[in-house]
This record gives structure tokens, sequence and C-alpha cells, in this order.
């Protein structure tokens, strides 16, 4: 057993032989650090082996206890009827209890009358006799019994598979703990460590897969947590600091006379918060360091207006500057928007997506690639390699929650000189609570629009069981009927088995039914280009009266007379999603309302509904989304780039979270490179961790 390091594979450890070995292997652990790294979901408090005269009083003292009691199998038979079962009768000297088990055949197969079984249950009283449901049993004649239970303890519950409990996890686990924690280095400095009062390494695994008691639980969990956070932090405030001091990008001229001029082709006075943002996003482009700021803004704040400003500075000091957006019709809407904009300007734009006919992409390449174009708005396709920049001085990313770090890298390498770089400015209308913030765009600075446009009015909202569907659109048939115009979000393009409502269906029926005789048409996301132009045309143009969509019109859809929202099975949309669909009307200084018709199913779903309809501030609700689906699903590698914690959670963690970001920017003010010796093997580990999703792995 001396022999066992982290690196040992788990073929290698006594008594894990190659079936058992595969189990491990399809739960995605390999070698001994994979064992020490999957840890607890939970503990069980479990008593020292009792008599089961004993446990029977115990479970009169407290019935949540885990009880340990070890018998011989009397009497084991299946028992029929509406809920078939297994039972069992196990004895001592000091009594009997029964054990029973549901859905479980496979039970007959193991125990037979006269095993020796060490049973671990909770148990219950049932007709005043001991009973335990679904025991986990090991029959104790088999190869490596269990160790008898001397002392209360902790017990780990562990992630596990129908193949593989967690009983037999833990049991392997702790014949390999004390070994391989030897083996463990630690990267935070002793000092370091006990300034912020943390476990050593070693003994924080060792705690946290057998802790003496639940304090000693919670500081291996926190040590653990804590090492994440700072090492994302290190990361993220290496990479900033290589941003700034190593890079250079295009000092971009901005003055008075440009800034009156700018703001002359806007059709509306900037809001107060628009004005700051601006100053923040204008001065940062003015220096040669390059700029790389998130804007936030809820719906409608104005956020496209702002963006412009930046790429008009650009276009008016002779560089270019790019839009890039996440669907061609949010693309399409930017460039219409823009475009209007810029009536009579000498300003040259073009949209640059992945629809566009090979002729017409090659012909526009050319004239971005001469700087004949000044402004090019596009979805990823501006990624690919064939798009080169004479001059990109901003690129303009929107909707950031839907790029990662490995775009916005990818944007830096567009233009055509070698020593400089593009500002980076990304916008958001979901707003990022700020522990988000803090770790997916942390190497960003933060500009917030706190502001509603002027003549935009909030948006009433209600939600409507499905029995109350007819009022809802004989109400939409009211409003159309005063020259407003709606939205119908519907799930889905195409009928299905899961009987969701679906665009042409449901189109049909409004057309048939309560909206008879008002012009509806249909927009998602499989139409092409063109015909979603000429969609979009006749619907802001008032030939359409209703539009029944997808999420496709999500993002970026701007039409002041649509006043009218109907979300159908609202249950089924994100909470985000729900808010950015809202943010369709509200834009007109008319009463505006949406109404979410859906049947929650699960606690969750009702949740979600109940934060919608209680506020409209966008801030507001990603905190709500962040408490009701916890940071998992939004800090995902899916968006991100960046692999999830394993330990840390940033609903319970954010004084930890907090405390890493600040040592983080003192350690990286101190140590740029973390190339001082003592931080070799933290560097190692970063690097490891998160080299490439941050794109550091090749700094220093």
């Amino acid at each position: 057993m001396q022999s066992i390091t982290i690196k040992s594979p788990l073929g290698e450890i006594s008594g894990v032989g190659d079936r058992l070995r595969g189990r491990f292997e399809r739960l995605g652990l390999r070698v001994v650090a994979d064992l020490l790294r999957h840890l607890p979901m939970r503990y069980e408090r479990e008593l020292a082996e009792l008599t089961i005269e004993a446990a029977r009083r115990q479970v009169e003292e407290d019935p949540k206890a885990t009880l340990s009691i070890r018998g011989t199998i009397a009497v084991i038979r299946r028992t029929p009827g509406r809920r078939p079962r297994i039972e069992a009768t196990v004895e001592d000297a000091t009594g009997t209890a029964s054990l029973v088990w549901f859905n479980a055949n496979w039970v007959l197969g193991k125990l037979h009358p006269g095993h020796e079984v060490l049973i671990q249950a909770k148990g219950n009283l049932y007709r005043d006799a001991l009973q335990f449901a679904n025991p986990r049993f090991n029959i104790l004649d088999d190869e490596a019994p269990p160790t008898p239970t001397t002392d209360d303890r902790l017990r780990p519950v562990y992630p596990g598979s129908e193949e593989l409990p967690s009983s037999r996890i833990e049991q392997v686990i702790a014949s390999v703990l004390e070994p391989a924690i030897r083996g463990i280095e630690d990267p935070l400095p002793e000092a370091y460590r006990s300034e912020r009062d943390l476990m050593p390494l070693a003994e924080a695994y060792r705690a946290v897969h057998a802790p003496r008691d639940e304090a000693e639980a919670e500081r291996a969990r926190t040590r653990l947590a804590f090492d994440e956070l700072l090492l994302l932090q290190l990361g993220v405030m290496m990479r900033r600091h290589h941003l700034r001091e190593r890079l250079r990008a295009p000092a971009l001229r901005w003055s008075d006379e440009l800034d009156a001029r700018i703001r002359e082709r806007f059709p509306f006075p900037l809001t107060a918060a628009q004005a700051r943002v601006i100053r923040e996003i204008a001065s940062d482009l003015s220096r040669e360091g390059p700029m790389n700021r998130l804007l936030q803004g809820d719906v409608g704040a104005g956020k496209t207006v702002v963006a412009l400003y930046g790429m008009l500075l650009a276009a008016a000091t002779g560089h270019q500057a790019c839009l890039m957006a996440p669907t061609e019709l949010l693309a399409e809407q930017h460039l219409a928007s823009i475009r209007a904009m810029l009536q009579d300007s000498d300003v040259e734009i073009v949209l640059l997506t992945g629809g566009l006919p090979a002729a017409v992409r090659r012909e526009r390449l050319e004239r971005i690639a001469s700087g004949e174009v000044d402004i090019v708005v596009g979805t990823h396709a501006l990624l690919t390699e064939s798009v080169r920049f004479k001059s990109l001085a901003l690129a303009v990313v929107d909707e950031q929650h839907r790029f990662g770090v490995v775009q916005r890298a990818a944007l830096r390498e567009k233009s055509a000189s070698s020593d400089q770089v593009p500002h980076i400015l990304v916008m958001t209308a979901t707003p990022i609570p700020r522990t988000l913030s803090l770790t997916l765009f942390g190497d960003l600075d933060v500009s917030v629009i706190d502001e509603r446009l002027p003549g935009r009015t909030p948006v009433v909202t209600r939600v409507v069981e499905e029995g109350k569907r007819d009022d809802v659109y004989g109400y939409v048939a009211q409003r159309i009927a005063k020259g407003e115009q709606a939205y119908v979000v519907v799930p889905a393009i195409d009928e299905s088995e899961l009987g969701l409502a679906d665009v042409h269906s449901h189109l049909e029926k409004l057309r048939e039914g309560p909206l008879a005789g008002c012009r509806l048409e249909a927009m998602h996301g499989r139409l092409d280009a063109a015909e979603r132009d000429a969609v979009m045309q006749r619907f802001r143009g008032g030939e359409t009266q209703c539009l029944v969509a997808t999420v496709v019109i999500e993002v970026g859809v701007d039409v002041p007379q649509a006043t009218v929202m109907v979300v159908e099975h609202a249950e089924r949309f994100g909470l985000a999603q729900l808010h950015q669909l809202r943010g369709r009307v509200g834009r007109s200084d008319q009463r505006s309302v949406c109404a979410l018709i859906g049947t929650p199913t699960t606690d969750e779903a009702r949740k979600r509904l109940e934060a919608i309809g209680s506020t409209d501030d966008g801030f507001a609700i990603s905190e709500l989304d962040l408490g009701i689906r916890g940071p998992g699903e939004l800090f995902g590698a899916r968006q991100s780039g960046l692999p999830p914690f394993r330990v840390a959670d940033l609903t319970r963690d954010i004084e930890l979270l907090n405390q890493a970001r600040a040592d983080a920017i003192a350690w990286i003010e101190r140590s740029p490179e973390l190339s001082e010796p003592e931080e070799a093997l933290l560097r190692r580990k970063l690097l490891a961790v998160y080299g490439e999703a941050l794109g550091i792995g090749d700094m220093g």
C-alpha cells in the first residue's frame, strides 16, 4: 500500500479487479487523484454498531440517525401484492428486525438464510417492531468485509451508479486515502495559508473524505472551494494584466467637435446613463492600452447607440469597427437600425453572415481587407480565417453570454497590423449577477446603463392559467382593433408528440378563431435571411398585425407599435429568456402587456413564473434566476468555455470569492507571471486548468 500515489491507476489498488475498475472508469475515475477529487455529496451521521434492541431504542430517540446492526438472516422471501417486495428477518442475541426492499428482486439472489450481515440504514417502528426499508447490507463472509464501526461518525455519501454504490466507493477511497494524501504538494505558501486560516491541502482532502465532525468537513470544503476561486481569479488577473501591459490598440481621436457630430446622428438625446457610459468607453478608446469592457444594460436601455458611438469614433479616426451578434436575425436588426441612424453619411457599412452567396461574400471580404468598409455587422462568420481587416480598431460583441473568452481572443487577431489589437466592447441585455460577472467576465471592466430610455413604459406582466387562454386572445384582438400590434411566442416550429404549440398550427388556430380577420405571419429560424427581412419589414410597417414566432425574436427586434405579447407554454422558457422576450414590447409610451400562459409542473417552473411576474428589473431577475437554478447552468462550459467548479458554490461562497479576487489582484501586481520558484506549482496548476480557456497558456 505504501507504493500507492495520486498517479496510481485504480487497478493497482488491492481488491480492485478488472470488473470493479471498469465500473469506476464509467464514472470517469481512472487514477487515485480522480478518487480524491470525487467528493461526497453530503454526510450522514452513522452511529456505532448497535444490538437490535439498542437500535430499537435509538429509533425512538432519533429516527434520523443512520444505524448499523450485525445479525444473521433467519428468513427471506418475495411478498406479492400491489407493491411486490422482498422481506427478510435478521436476528441477534437481543431480538429481531424486519428488512424490506421494494423493486429489488436482485436481493433474493444475494441474501440467503444463515448469512451474517451488516445492515446500515435509517430505522423506523412498524407495528411496534423495528424495520429497515431498502437498507444497505454487506455479507460478512464476502472478501474485504467492512470494519465494524465502534464510534459514531459522519459517513460520506458519494455520487455513484447502480453498479457502483456509494458504500463501495467509500470503501476503496478509505483504503488509499492516507498513502495518497502523503504525495500531495500544497501550491499555497504556509504563511499565506496561516493568514487566511486555510487547512493544508493534504489535510483538507483527508478531512473531506473522513471528517471527524461537521465543523472539520466544512473547513475542508472551504479550503477546496477557495482553491478553485483563487485559481480562476489568478488566471483572470494574469490575463487582464497581459492585455493591459503587453498589448497595444489604436488610440482613437476624441474631441468636443467629434462628440457633437456623432450625437447629431442619433434620433433622440442620450440619457444621463448613456452619456456616462459613453464617456467611460471613449476614455478607454483614446488610450493605447486595449479596452476590454462589458456593457450591461437591461432590455431597451439603448446599448446599440452606445456601441455605435464607439464604432463611429473608430471610423472618424481612419480605422474600422465590427459588431458580432449571435444570430443572423439579430445581425440584420442591428444593420437596419444602424443604417437608419447613418442615413446620408459617408460611413460604409456591410453585413457579413454565413448565409451570404459565395460571390457576395468574396466581394465583401475584399472590401473589408482593403479598408473600403468602415463598419461590419455580422455573426460568428466574422471569426472565420478568411476575414481580415485593414485596421480593426473596435470589435463589439453583442449578447456576450453566447460567446466566450476564446471568441474574444479570435477577434483580437483580425487586424492586419501585427503589433496592434482592437479594443473590445462586449454587450449583454441579460443582466449578470455580480458573482457571475466576477468569475465569467472578471477580466473586463464593467459599465452599466441603469436608466430606461425616455418614452418607454414598464410592461404589465400577467401569469395566466391555460383555462383563461380565450380571454387573453380576446384582449389581443381588442388591442389590434385599436391599431396596435402583437407578438405570440410559441416553443416549437413544427407539430410534435409533446403537444406543444408550434408556429404553423397555432397561427392557423388563431387565424380561424380569436384573431380571425387579423393579418398574421410566422417568424422562425428556418426562414432564410431574405424571408425574415421581408416578414420584419411588413411587421414594422404595420402591414402585419400579429407575429407568431419562436424565440428567434428574443433580442434586437424593435417595433414600437407592438404593445402586446403572449407566450404559450411559458413554463418551458428560462427566466432570462422570458425577460428578454418581454422586452420586445414596452418600447413606446403606450401601455404594454405581456401574458404568460402556462401550467408549471415543477417547483422550479413555478418559481420562474412567480419571479417574472413580480418585477421587470433585469438585475433583480438575474439574482432570482441564480437563486432558482444555481450557478451550474449559468456558469457552465457551454456558455463560458471555463471548466465548472467542483466544490465552490457561488450562491453561498460570495465572501470567499471576494477574498480570492482581492488576493489575486494583489498577487498578480506583485508577480504578473507567477514566475518565482515558490510559485512554480501554482503556475503549473493554473495553466493546466485555465491556460486554454483563458488564453494564458503562451504568456511569459
